[in-house]
């Protein structure tokens, strides 16, 4: 006799329909339904012909060699009912269609049994080659079979809750089948081989005891109406036997286990309780799936409720939509359109009208928005429309204060920088007067480093009149060489020592812009010296290109990054947008206004000693033959305007 083979398909797809969600998602059941018809069907199949294998191989295994010839032809004819299903279930679970429809879990709950399922052929090397015991063969069979019941799980999930709880206790219900066919194998080798090894026994009775623990667990877990069906069953002398043969194994020992069942009265007991379990529990399953779509038509019902009463709301909705909408969207309109005419042409002409020095009338140069807002008092587009124009009002008499106290400052610096230009002035006649009377060295050198004090405080002095948008009153009468240029700004840093001069090209520049070129080079070459070490040079690289002239300067500090960079560049090309809280780039702010004023074009990039280098480009406006003769009337020598 052979053990009959129950599919749960139907079992594990009804609990499906019982795991339906409780918002009534049929399509979420059809769809639980056509995945386990492709996957769950075959797989179930192929685990019912594994389970009949695993009894047959744990015979011939246990069947003393010689003897053996009738359970090997049993053997090798179920292994060919095997491949049929399995070869089956390969070909669905490899189906590229069929698997588009499942989740990443499910494919890999499924991938797992396809590579359980891929060892099944060693199996049977070792088996047929009886180099495997028969209670190994069936723990490697079982390894096998195990997966199966994570497929059920996951190909029929859908939620949580109470109805995702009773089909949960039904799966685990399935597996009572799995431990009652593992107790038959064991004991159809034990049958064949006359008793059981210490080993093989202690699985024995941890599978009796883990089908009991598992019925003794999950049936209290039930509904009453599935509960009741179990606990008939408890009752009936088909369970009585199937405990009373558990009992008798469990008694026997490993010695007297064979003999215990040796005759026929085993093997029925296990059929009918596996068709029992099976019928159980697939009834279970269809009242837990009555439940299911019960709920779901009960859910349905008050979702059409819901769903009429929301179309009566969107009807009204619609209804009032059209009445208000287009009013409502054309003083929306008449807001934006005023808006928009304000951002982007009125305030910028303020600002615009303010940075070049002109007097605005707020009122005047922004009019309050016209947003259609008579005799709506309470109105949310006349309360918004009101609120943009005090904003609009507030903005623009910020940006005129904002342009007064900037002028304001302005002029401050204006005055300091033009008093400390006298002083400096005169503190420079003064030093050359006593360098003049003076032959003592000592005395010359230090007057000499007084000397080099003044000119960079004049420079500093400076800085502030050309940030302050005025000009410094230092002129030339003739062009300059551009080689006495660059030694006169070397000249105005205090580590002039480290400034590398290199020879020129017979270049001048002309008389206008020779006091503001010495003023930007010396700015970019205190820089140079300021970011790179103490012993280190800072050089200078020139060349006549066909646009002017190019004077580049090199540090050798750490360099800028690509931000920095940016800002810098910012800084020099917006001269005008000075903010005295950037006081770490003042001489970037005056090297801007400078070139600004006589089209020198300034670019900072890297250096190839790594830090960063500042190529200053001469347009030909600023140049002039060195040896130009003078205007009329003027001299070589430059002249200080204390204005």
């Amino acid at each position: 006799m052979t053990l009959t083979v129950v599919p749960v398909v139907s079992l594990t797809m009804l609990w499906g329909f019982a795991m339906v969600s409780v918002t009534g998602d049929l399509r979420a059941l059809i769809r639980v339904q056509g995945v386990y018809e492709a996957f769950g069907t075959p797989i179930d199949t192929a685990v019912g012909q594994i389970q009949i294998e695993r009894r047959l191989a744990a015979a011939y295994l246990g069947t003393p060699q010689g003897e053996d010839r009738g359970p090997l032809a049993a053997l090798m004819r179920q292994q060919r009912e095997t491949d049929r299903t399995v070869t089956a279930m390969r070909e669905a679970i490899g189906d590229p269609e069929g698997r588009a429809d499942l989740t990443g879990r499910q494919r890999q709950s499924v991938d797992a049994m396809a590579a359980g399922v891929d060892g099944m052929e060693r199996l049977r090397e070792g088996v047929l080659a009886r180099k495997i015991t028969w209670g190994a063969a069936i723990t490697a069979y079982t390894a096998i079979v195990e997966p199966a019941f994570d497929v059920q799980s996951t190909l029929t999930a859908l939620q949580a809750g109470r109805l995702a709880g009773e089909g949960q206790v039904v799966i685990e219900l399935v597996r009572v089948r799995e431990f009652v066919s593992r107790e038959d194998a064991f004991v159809a080798g034990a049958r064949a081989a006359g008793k059981l090894t210490d080993g093989q026994y202690d699985t024995l009775t941890a599978t009796v005891e883990d089908r009991r623990v598992f019925h003794r667990t999950y049936v209290p877990d039930l509904p009453d109406d599935s509960r009741r069906l179990f606990t008939d069953f408890e009752r009936g002398a088909e369970y009585r036997a199937l405990t009373a043969g558990e009992d008798a194994l469990l008694r026997a020992g490993a010695d007297g286990a064979g003999q215990a069942m040796a005759g026929d009265s085993w093997r029925s007991t296990t059929d009918r309780a596996v068709k029992r379990y099976m019928l159980l529990c697939t009834e279970a399953a269809l009242n837990a799936a009555d439940r299911g779509r019960d709920f779901a038509y009960q859910e349905m019902l008050k979702a059409g409720g819901v769903g009429i009463a929301g179309l009566v709301a969107v009807g009204l909705s619609v209804w009032f939509s059209a009445v208000s909408g287009r009013r409502i969207s054309r003083r929306l309109e008449e807001l934006r359109d005023a808006a928009d005419v304000l951002a982007t042409h009125r305030l910028p002409d303020v600002m615009r009208r303010l940075a070049a020095g002109e007097e605005v009338d707020p009122a005047a140069a922004a009019p309050p928005l016209d947003f259609g807002d008579e005799g709506r008092e309470a109105d949310e587009i006349a309360q918004v429309g009101r609120a943009l124009n005090k904003a609009r009002l507030a903005a623009v008499e910020a940006a005129v204060k904002q342009a007064r106290l900037r002028r304001g400052v302005f002029a401050v610096l204006l005055t300091i920088a033009r008093r400390n230009q006298t002083l400096v002035h005169q503190q420079s006649k003064l030093v050359g007067t006593l360098e003049r009377r003076t032959i003592d060295p000592d005395a010359l050198e230090d007057l000499f480093r007084i000397d080099h004090l003044t000119t960079r405080m004049r420079r500093h002095a400076e800085g502030l009149i050309i940030l302050s948008g005025a000009a410094p009153g230092r002129r030339w009468r003739e062009p300059v060489p551009v080689v006495d240029v660059v030694a006169a700004a070397a000249g105005e840093i205090e580590d002039y020592r480290r400034v590398v001069v290199p020879p020129m090209p017979d270049v001048g520049v002309a008389a206008a812009a020779v006091a503001d070129v010495v003023h930007l080079v010396a700015e970019l070459a205190e820089n140079a010296a300021a970011f790179s070490p103490p012993h280190t040079q800072v050089t200078m690289r020139t060349a006549k290109v066909s646009g002017g002239f190019v004077l580049e300067i090199d540090d050798r500090g750490t360099g800028m990054d690509a931000a920095g960079l940016e800002r810098a560049h910012t800084v020099l090309a917006r001269p005008d947008d000075f903010d005295p809280a950037e006081d770490g780039r003042l001489g970037l702010y005056v090297v801007g206004r400078l070139a600004e004023r006589h089209g020198i074009r300034v670019t900072l990039t890297g250096s190839p000693y790594g830090g960063t280098t500042a190529v200053v480009m001469l347009p030909a406006a600023v140049l002039a033959p060195a040896g130009a003769p003078a205007p009329a009337g003027t001299g070589k020598a430059a002249t200080d305007d204390d204005g």
